[in-house]
């Protein structure tokens, strides 16, 4: 059977709240695409992903599906990923005061735009899982999970938590870092970095949905 190894590492009853679990995916790139990957090989049934881009030729170093250049990602991945629902939305300031975030169980941001994360933090830290910066590291090793505040060595989260504490949030939510020494000036990545990172996010969430399903 397809699911045979989750069951049996799970058990029966955290395997039945992963197939529940509503999940939402904010972006589908380097690292989204494995943490997608990753949530549909593990059970989870209802996985809604949000994504605005179209595959280019550079995109085919690190991204699931980037074969298909030209296409929507949302539009290749359903064929990739039958089952998963996909939203071809951008993904800016006022979409994140407009949308419904409350079906959704665990959200998981994969998406590049700061300000979006910081407006998505302010607004739904309780079921945020957040990928910080991937790109200009080789080592996957020296990935973390913490507390937004206790994240260090990451330019973003730097900026990410500056902002914050201008805007006097102080609540919590988990991110998803690396405090090795980015390399270089331009925007290069390395699939051993950002599928890592992607496969992080997707474990932690598997996790959040089990420790949950735990809880009296």
């Amino acid at each position: 059977m397809r699911f045979t190894r989750c069951r049996q590492l799970f058990g029966e009853d955290d395997f039945s709240k992963l197939q529940n679990a509503r999940i939402l995916l904010l972006g589908v790139g380097g690292v989204g695409s494995y943490a997608l990957d990753c949530l549909y090989r593990s059970g989870v049934r209802h996985i809604t992903v949000i994504d605005y881009d179209t595959y280019e030729e550079s995109n085919q170093n690190r991204q699931i599906g980037s074969e298909a250049v030209g296409q929507r990602k949302t539009e290749h991945l359903t064929t990739l990923y039958p089952g998963i629902t996909t939203i071809h939305q951008q993904m800016d300031m006022a979409w994140v005061n407009v949308f419904d975030f409350t079906p959704y169980d665990l959200i998981l941001d994969a998406i590049d735009t700061t300000r979006v994360k910081i407006e998505l933090a302010r607004k739904e830290y309780k079921k945020l899982i957040m990928s910080l910066g991937s790109g200009r590291r080789i080592d996957p090793t020296r990935i973390q999970t913490t507390s937004i505040w206790r994240s260090q060595g990451d330019p973003l989260a730097r900026k990410i938590r500056n902002e914050l504490k201008r805007a006097k949030f102080d609540r919590n939510f988990t991110v998803i870092f690396s405090p090795e020494t980015v390399r270089g000036e331009l925007q290069g990545s390395f699939v051993g970095v950002t599928g890592a990172f992607g496969l992080t996010l997707c474990s932690v969430a598997i996790q959040k949905i089990i420790e949950k399903a735990k809880e009296p």
